[in-house]
Formats: structure tokens, C-alpha cells, sequence
């Protein structure tokens, strides 16, 4: 059993602390996940913990031990130092440290009638977390970050999908790298396009295929325009031309889901 940790000056702390800067998250290959939920969800998918932070005065030893962590990986620490390295409030006294894995394309599992989100050069942690929430939510088979501007680990990703960076299967490549990808595979491509005239509602999403999602500022690259890649849009009856990609997103994803059905 550790001694419980009562300053922040202590090297775990500051080495915990690190791990905020996604460049120091490259180097050594950790990340945190903070909150009880989330933990598990990482647990559950399989995902190393190395240490685990825990504060004795808001998490009982009932609640800590059904996590089943080996000793060995429990630090504990003082409600002050817990709230000098917790990110968020109501994080149930729990914070752990774990091992990224790699994100490659081919070890991405297909199923038989395959439904894939691509997400290119997606720069807000925010709506990269919200959208693996709703591709969770909706069964999406797996999500591919193509020219990523934000890593999987970035804790406000971790904090905005619920744990869902966990339950979805996650791939990161270039737009060129999937684009053959797809084709490898025969997988259709449907891509978003402020150009385009085909209305998202009107495709057929019950085949093997893949929605592909552009930034709010900038779009889609021209890799996804042709029309090889089946431009759609999400017609508006307003003044603006667009909504938030995590809103865009969920709208198309549902669509997919209702037509190949909820069961």
C-alpha cells in the first residue's frame, strides 16, 4: 500500500500533471481517464492501467474494490492534491493513468454490412467527443479520423463521449490512406458538401458505407468532393449555410440508423 500523497510537488503528480500536453501524451504513450464511468468503460475495452489516483474521502474501499485494480496501481492522495489534478468536478474520486493503443485502419473488425463515420481534420476535442458519443449511441461500426488536429486522449474528448472513445472502434489516417481504404473494402462513400444537391435523406444507407464529415470553418478537402464520393447535403431553412459538425453529424448518422433499421 502506497502512502497517501499529500503534495502536488510529488514526482507522480507531476508526472500525472504532464499528461495535459498532447505532446508529453505522445512521448511516453499514457493518457488519463477521469471519473468512475469512464474507467470502466476503458477497462472494459481492454485498455492497460498503469496507476490509478484515488481520494479515501469521496470514494468508499466497497466502491474502489469493484474495480478489481491491482494493488500495486493505487496511489492515494488528499483531497487537496485530488482537486489540484482532477480536471472536472463530480469525477467520483477516481483518476486513472492508462496505455494508449495504436489506431490502425486494418485493425478495424468489418462486419458483413459495415456503417462508417469519417471525420476529417477535426480540430475541437469538444465535437470529436460528441460525436463519438452519438456514433456509439447509433452502432456505428467504427470511426475514422482522417489528418487528425486532435488526439483520441485529449481528456476533454475522454470527458465530452461519456468514456465513448472506448466503445467505438477508433482509427486515425490520411484522407488519401482511406479513401483506398474504402474502395479496398467496397464501401460507398456519402460525403457532406455545402455544394452539393442531393439531399442526405435521399441515399441509400442500407448498403456497406461511409458518411464523411469536414470541419465547420473549412469543409471537406477536395479528396471528398468528386463525384465519385457522393456529395450530400443537409438542406437549410434558415439564414446560415451549416450547423455544428457534431449536430450535422448525428442528423445523417440517425438517418442511416432508420433506414437500416433499430433492432
Amino acid at each position: 500500500m502506497h502512502l497517501t500523497v499529500t503534495s502536488a510537488h510529488n514526482p507522480k503528480i507531476k508526472n500525472l500533471l504532464a499528461l495535459e500536453k498532447p505532446r508529453e501524451r505522445r512521448k511516453v504513450g499514457l493518457f488519463v481517464v477521469e471519473g468512475r464511468k469512464e474507467i470502466g468503460l476503458a477497462q472494459d475495452a481492454g485498455y492497460k492501467i498503469e496507476n490509478v489516483f484515488y481520494c479515501g474521502e469521496l470514494i468508499s474501499p466497497a466502491e474502489l474494490k469493484k474495480f478489481a485494480f491491482e494493488e500495486r496501481h493505487l496511489i492515494p492522495v488528499s483531497r487537496e492534491v485530488f482537486d489540484k489534478i482532477a480536471i472536472r468536478e463530480n469525477s467520483g474520486g477516481l483518476l486513472a493513468v492508462a496505455h494508449q493503443k495504436t489506431h490502425q485502419l486494418d485493425s478495424i473488425r468489418l462486419r458483413k454490412n459495415p456503417l462508417i463515420l469519417v471525420l476529417e481534420s477535426v480540430e475541437k476535442p469538444g465535437n470529436l467527443g460528441a460525436i463519438l458519443r452519438t456514433a456509439d449511441a447509433a452502432g456505428v461500426d467504427a470511426v475514422i479520423i482522417c489528418d487528425p488536429r486532435t488526439d483520441f486522449y485529449n481528456p476533454n474528448v475522454i470527458r465530452s463521449s461519456v468514456g465513448c472513445v472506448f466503445t467505438n472502434q477508433v482509427a486515425a489516417a490520411t484522407s488519401e490512406e482511406t479513401i483506398a481504404w474504402l474502395k479496398k473494402n467496397n464501401i460507398v462513400v456519402y460525403s457532406t458538401y455545402l455544394k452539393a444537391s442531393r439531399p442526405y435523406h435521399t441515399v441509400d444507407y442500407t448498403i456497406p458505407c461511409a458518411i464523411v464529415m469536414g470541419t465547420e470553418a473549412t469543409g471537406l478537402s477536395d479528396n471528398w468532393t468528386t463525384e465519385e464520393q457522393n456529395p450530400i447535403i443537409i438542406p437549410m431553412q434558415g439564414r446560415i449555410d451549416s450547423m455544428n459538425v457534431s449536430t450535422a453529424a448525428a442528423v445523417i448518422i440517425f438517418e442511416a440508423r432508420r433506414q437500416r433499421g433499430f433492432a
